[in-house]
């Protein structure tokens, strides 16, 4: 069972004894999974409730909000990732200035001794929590040792030769690196959204499309992209093109995200779908016909077509 709290006294006071772990999880990338592994595996060993503890929004959208960053998941999709590393209850707790106020020594009291009744805390190399971020992991280690619980340091995952990090995501999303990017996730970076109306150019000029107004705020650099579609009520994905930018060949002026599904879609039209972005096909550019554009995305879909049909000669090719 999850809990969503506007307030620390919204807390429930049976919320215990548990392992806890602390962070955004922005993203929930391999560090941060070998992080919540690692608070799952010892609330297991030692009869606990697993915990990870999250703020919404963003900590710094209050203290600093010029340096708070975009967001690579929605708090609903990130919840759904963290349940998925063996965690018990994610605690999504409100940022306010109040809580911003606390020292470190309030924070470890209120919030993980008192609230959370912690007697395991993990947290990453490089944690810092309280006003003005003055404590971190040894301070929190030394508070522990007072208030019942012992604390933890996650290693740092590094991956080709660099730390693995929510800033470092965030730029190769950004860039449309998709192959790079995955590697740092350990599965393809994906966009959740309900599907909106677009205005009809794709049916009456190009090709049909899903139209997703997605929930995070990190987008793929504008371009064409092969994706896979899943929605609610089936089971698998759907192979799936995805152009992510302007449609400047329709003097487009706001960013889109349309999704053209390879073969018929069958049953009526999803009202969410999540994308998965597997590899950039192209950039954006514009045609100097809509036929001009249609006869590329023929060639897209080709593209498409050939990369999954590799995909799953490879997977029939594993032992």
């Amino acid at each position: 069972m999850n809990g969503s709290w506007k307030s620390l006294h919204e807390i429930p006071d049976d919320f215990g004894p548990t392992a806890v772990t602390i962070g955004n999880f922005d993203g929930v990338h391999l560090g941060h999974q070998r992080i919540l592994q690692s608070v799952a595996r010892a609330a297991r060993a030692r009869s606990l409730c697993s915990v990870a503890l999250t703020f919404d929004p963003h900590p710094l959208k209050i203290v600093a909000p010029s340096l708070a960053p975009k967001t690579l998941t929605s708090i609903r999709q990130r919840v759904d990732l963290i349940r998925r590393q063996g965690i018990d209850r994610v605690a999504i707790l409100a940022f306010t200035p109040e809580l911003s106020q606390l020292s470190p020594a309030e924070f470890a009291e209120t919030v993980l001794a008192r609230k959370l009744v912690a007697r395991h805390v993990v947290v990453g190399a490089d944690f810092r929590f309280g006003r003005k971020q003055a404590g971190d992991a040894e301070m929190l280690r030394s508070l522990g040792e007072h208030l019942g619980f012992d604390v933890a340091t996650g290693g740092t995952v590094l991956v080709g030769g660099e730390p693995v990090s929510s800033t470092r995501l965030r730029d190769l999303v950004a860039q449309g690196r998709m192959v790079e990017a995955r590697r740092l996730l350990g599965r393809e970076f994906s966009l959740q959204g309900p599907i909106v109306s677009g205005e009809g150019i794709g049916s009456k000029r190009t090709v049909p499309t899903l139209n997703l107004e997605p929930e995070s705020q990190v987008l793929p650099a504008d371009g064409v992209y092969v994706t896979v579609t899943r929605h609610s009520g089936q089971t698998g994905h759907r192979e799936s093109i995805t152009n992510v930018g302007l449609r400047p060949t329709f003097e487009g002026r706001h960013r889109t995200i349309e999704t053209f599904l390879l073969g018929e879609m069958a049953g009526p039209t999803p009202n969410a779908i999540e994308l998965g972005f597997l590899r950039k096909i192209r950039d954006e550019r514009r045609f100097p016909s809509a036929q001009s554009l249609r006869e590329q995305i023929s060639v897209d879909i080709e593209i498409a077509e050939r990369y999954f049909r590799r995909l799953h000669a490879l997977s029939e090719n594993r032992p």
